[in-house]
């Protein structure tokens, strides 16, 4: 009896082993039949903006490079939480994705508590694009440049107001940071939106803001706006002759928002890297590059394990931001 014991025993675990090997035979093989029907591309902003029309023209090109509808879906509110959430808790199968941005990636979790998902709940894909933001000033503000904006803003502590598109936004953060680095006091005016934002300014309601390239171009061009300085570490095409804040006098000054595709944790590897593959398949062609600068975007590309590395930093800098600036959003 024991040694019939034994043999059950041995059976059993053989038994177990074997099930666990054909499961994930059949995990690979679904795997490498990726995708074998449409895939919802979750996008947590409403639609019409920058964000949502970079989600759109990505879906059009995985759908032409994988053979399957990619269908874009917008989840959004609670300051994009809402699309995040339904993608942290989908089934890891590679058929729910979301575009994810720094705000809600790096910043949110800084900004409030009990959040409906977990960073951790999301595999990362890869890094896609960057909206660079120009420093822009009402032209009431007599100053040409960044160091005579600093110096207007010194010789009148808690005079100048700056506007952003809601608090705890790229826009106020940017704000924010200018203000540490240089050591000068603003009065922070939030709105519901960029548009309200910008129209303020416009008005000469408030007299700095933080706008995206596109916007501030050509209120530029037309002297309704004065542009100053660009906020990544690099120059935008659109807008080649402002210099960055780092070029201005604040050296490690760096702001925009940032966007990256995710998975649900948990999803196949060889999906993962099918996605990334596609991913900057369609980042390097000329026509899609031209369409994101034509945006105001510049894109990026890189690993999942980069934008990991990505994700680290960027919640490391805007936490400490955050911190020592008493911004919260509960």
């Amino acid at each position: 009896m024991r040694d019939f014991g034994r043999r059950a025993l041995l059976a059993g675990a053989g038994f177990g082993l074997l099930s666990s090997v054909l499961a994930g035979s059949r995990s690979a093989l679904a795997a490498s039949a990726y995708p074998d029907h449409a895939v919802r591309l979750i996008s947590p902003w409403a639609p019409g903006g920058s964000a949502d029309v970079l989600t759109r023209i990505m879906a059009e090109r995985f759908s032409s490079l994988l053979g399957q509808q990619f269908v874009v879906e917008n989840r959004a509110g609670a300051t994009g939480t809402i699309g995040h959430a339904a993608v942290a808790k989908a089934r890891p199968d590679g058929f729910t994705l979301l575009l994810g941005s720094n705000s809600t990636y790096a910043i949110i979790p800084h900004l409030m508590t009990g959040l409906p998902y977990q960073q951790s709940e999301l595999a990362p894909i890869g890094l896609m694009a960057a909206n660079p933001q120009i420093l822009c000033i009402h032209p009431s503000i007599p100053a040409k440049d960044l160091a005579g904006f600093v110096a207007y803003a010194k010789a009148n502590p808690g005079a100048v107001t700056y506007g952003s598109g809601g608090v705890g936004g790229t826009s106020h953060l940017a704000s924010a940071m200018l203000s540490t680095m240089a050591g000068i006091q603003m009065v922070h005016v939030p709105y519901r939106g960029a548009g309200p934002a910008q129209q303020a300014l416009v008005a000469g309601e408030v007299k700095a803001l933080f706008l995206d390239v596109t916007t501030a171009a050509p209120l530029s061009e037309s002297g309704m706006l004065r542009a100053l300085a660009v906020s990544t570490a690099y120059r935008s095409p659109v807008m080649p002759s402002i210099p960055t804040v780092a070029e201005s006098g604040y050296p490690g000054f760096e702001s925009a928002s940032i966007f990256a595709l995710f998975a649900p944790a948990g999803t196949p590897e060889l999906i993962i890297e099918t996605l990334n593959r596609t991913m900057l398949t369609i980042l390097a062609e000329p026509a899609t590059k031209a369409r994101l600068q034509q945006l105001g975007l510049d894109p990026i590309g890189g690993s999942p394990a980069e934008l990991a590395k990505h994700i680290e930093t960027e919640s490391a800098k805007w936490g400490r931001l955050i911190a020592a600036n008493g911004i919260r959003l509960d």
